[in-house]
């Protein structure tokens, strides 16, 4: 689709932009050089050295990782929105995203799985994800399986749990440094990106869009009601289940490597339904890529704007979010509850 190939050249400007920006400014084509050099093997000059590390050392996986979480939150927004029938349901709403914070903040906090060494961390913090996914799958599923409403209010109240949890571990935390690197874990960070957590996200990622975009027809019809779904041959409570487990993998995963980066999976949503159409067929499609834009710059304006130190990319999107989604209810009429 010509919007898809436009929007995949928007996003490969766009990583070459926030490779090549910084604190450090390199130009365009000494950064395009670089990476040619790193991708062929070729000599880099002693001179380039300095610009070499912080390409491909620094800023590349940072900018690749976070392409990889903004494709990943905006495709699992579409699916929660579709799984629970909920035009304010984002990838968080079903409390994975703070079980994740629970136990991060026990690694930077109270130094727990302190012999995993750098994957502690991400370890920990997956491993709590998983946790509070199958606390929630425990608590809301019914004997006809899981419904919207339960879904969204378990989450929701488990979510207060875990962010109660969190919130003691850090004014209990003995150092002030320790409360801040867990603030800026807690409203989303890519500053800690390394190349060895690149590949398991997008993996995960991949799959679980994979399996979306197969699905897709059956979202459509889930998201015109159980009743509706069954008569078109897709069995509501099963479909539900599935995607509940895809999208706590991948909210799991990606919450793990940077953090809780709230806006994108509700925002990019809601967009490209606009442009296109509530088709998951072609929602599935651009979703990814808007979502992948929008974090690149996100997180390229988070190193920017108070440079040489950084903010939590969370408050860029949240900055950024909050009018533009604001601007799409006023335009979007009956699609956000108005006539």
């Amino acid at each position: 689709m010509p919007l898809a190939a436009a929007l995949g050249l928007v996003l490969l400007l766009s990583l070459l932009c926030a490779v090549a920006l910084g604190a450090t400014g390199i130009g365009g084509a000494q950064v395009l050089r670089l990476l040619w050099a790193g991708l062929t093997g070729g000599t880099v000059p002693a001179r380039d050295g300095a610009a070499y590390t912080i390409v491909w050392e620094i800023r590349l996986p940072r900018v690749v990782l976070g392409a990889v979480v903004g494709a990943g939150l905006a495709s699992v927004g579409v699916a929660v929105q579709a799984m629970v029938r909920n035009a304010l349901a984002d990838p968080f709403v079903l409390g994975i995203s703070s079980g994740a914070a629970v136990g991060a903040n026990a690694v930077i906090l109270l130094g727990a799985f302190a012999g995993l060494g750098v994957w502690a961390l991400s370890v920990s913090a997956f491993g709590s994800a998983l946790a509070a996914m199958a606390l929630v799958y425990a608590v809301a599923r019914t004997p006809s399986g899981l419904t919207p409403l339960r879904l969204i209010l378990t989450g929701t109240a488990l979510a207060y749990g875990f962010e109660a949890l969190t919130t003691v571990m850090v004014f209990g935390a003995a150092r002030g440094e320790a409360a801040r690197s867990a603030m800026m874990w807690l409203l989303g960070s890519l500053g800690g990106a390394t190349w060895a957590q690149v590949p398991i996200a997008a993996v995960t990622v991949t799959l679980g869009w994979a399996w979306l975009r197969r699905r897709a027809e059956a979202l459509n019809a889930l998201a015109m009601g159980d009743e509706t779904a069954a008569a078109l041959g897709v069995r509501p409570a099963t479909l539900r289940r599935e995607l509940f487990l895809v999208t706590a993998a991948v909210t799991g995963t990606v919450v793990a490597v940077s953090g809780a980066i709230g806006f994108v999976g509700l925002m990019v949503p809601h967009l490209v339904r606009m442009v296109v159409g509530a088709d998951h067929r072609r929602v599935l499609v651009l979703a990814p890529l808007a979502g992948a834009v929008l974090l690149v710059w996100a997180d390229l304006l988070s190193r920017l704007l108070l440079a040489p130190a950084e903010l939590p990319v969370g408050v860029v999107t949240a900055v950024v979010g909050v009018p533009a989604f604001l601007l799409l209810m006023r335009r979007g009429g009956h699609a956000f509850g108005g006539r």
